[in-house]
């Protein structure tokens, strides 16, 4: 059932209760069973420096869906920025490359320079700008010696302190990889914290407005875009995730990859190859002894909205 925004419709009758909700998930109101999605946008990781340390951090960053820019002043590393994969690599002098980067609730910035000097041209520009995460590596000694210095320039003290120093969680990391590890670690907690689904990628809205010029020479450009709405026990992916599926079987984004996610695939190939389907409920059953034989190891059952999409 659709509830349209009629000026005497459901939507209008409970509106102020929908908007009150601060997470996203199902309510039910009088017997229906509403989705309310709180949108998160796109969330984005700076990372300031290419040396060693952030190599796996680009890396795992993008392996955990954040659009990942680096800032370097060195050629060569620059370079390493972009082998590693990096979204936007920026570089120039580390001041000069963050004028570029605006900033918002939802940009991770992390400073791992090659020097205390660096760090504080860093983390002086950083400071001024919206974002969720601040983030600097280094010794207790040279952490404490930009905070005076910065302190001395009168920057606010109570922004200091909410900078994350040492960075990454304590799990008594050594190497490289072990230190990208506790930094991705230390952020995604803090993402996780905010009841928010993960949006529409700039990938995910890319493809969905992909029809608009193909609208233009009239051609139907038909694909399912599903959303998980709910969820029991243990699933690979959170309420709010989305992924959208073309007649080819291409995808863009996942829910969580594995048989859940083939299953769900199916069944959106099984719309687009009706005339008459153009949205279903579908829910996956990763319990029981047949979800154990596929290999659906999370344990739980996720609820998915399949909804047809086209120019």
């Amino acid at each position: 059932m659709v509830f349209e925004s009629a000026k005497s419709g459901f939507l209008a009758q409970y509106i102020n209760t929908i908007i009150k909700q601060t997470e996203t998930g199902m309510i039910d109101i009088e017997g229906n069973r509403i989705f309310c999605e709180i949108l998160g946008a796109e969330k984005k990781l700076v990372i300031c420096g290419a040396g060693h340390v952030s190599i796996p951090i680009i890396k795992i960053g993008l392996m955990t869906d954040f659009f990942v820019s680096v800032i370097e002043d060195r050629y060569t590393f620059a370079n390493h920025a972009i082998r590693a994969g990096a979204d936007q690599v920026i570089c120039e002098p580390f001041e000069l490359g963050l004028k570029k980067i605006k900033g918002d609730e939802n940009t991770y910035f992390v400073i791992v320079t090659r020097g205390h000097r660096f760090d504080q041209i860093c983390l002086e520009e950083i400071i001024k700008k919206e974002h969720a995460y601040i983030g600097m590596i280094g010794s207790k000694v040279r952490v404490k010696k930009v905070m005076d210095q910065l302190a001395e320039k009168g920057v606010d003290i109570n922004k200091l302190e909410k900078v994350h120093t040492p960075i990454g969680l304590n799990i008594r990391a050594e190497t490289p990889a072990e230190i990208a590890i506790s930094i991705m670690a230390e952020i995604v907690q803090e993402k996780n914290l905010r009841k928010q689904s993960t949006g529409y990628t700039q990938e995910l809205l890319k493809n969905i407005n992909a029809g608009e010029e193909l609208d233009k020479k009239k051609v139907q450009d038909k694909k399912v875009l599903a959303t998980i709405i709910s969820r029991k026990g243990s699933a690979p992916r959170e309420v709010g995730t989305k992924m959208l599926i073309y007649p080819d079987g291409r995808t863009v984004e996942s829910l969580g990859g594995g048989c859940a996610e083939a299953d769900i695939k199916i069944r959106a190939l099984s719309m687009l190859s009706s005339d008459t389907e153009k949205a279903e409920l579908h829910q996956v059953d990763m319990t029981g002894w047949q979800a154990e034989e596929e290999g659906m190891v999370c344990g739980g059952i996720v609820e998915v909205f399949l909804e047809s999409v086209s120019s």
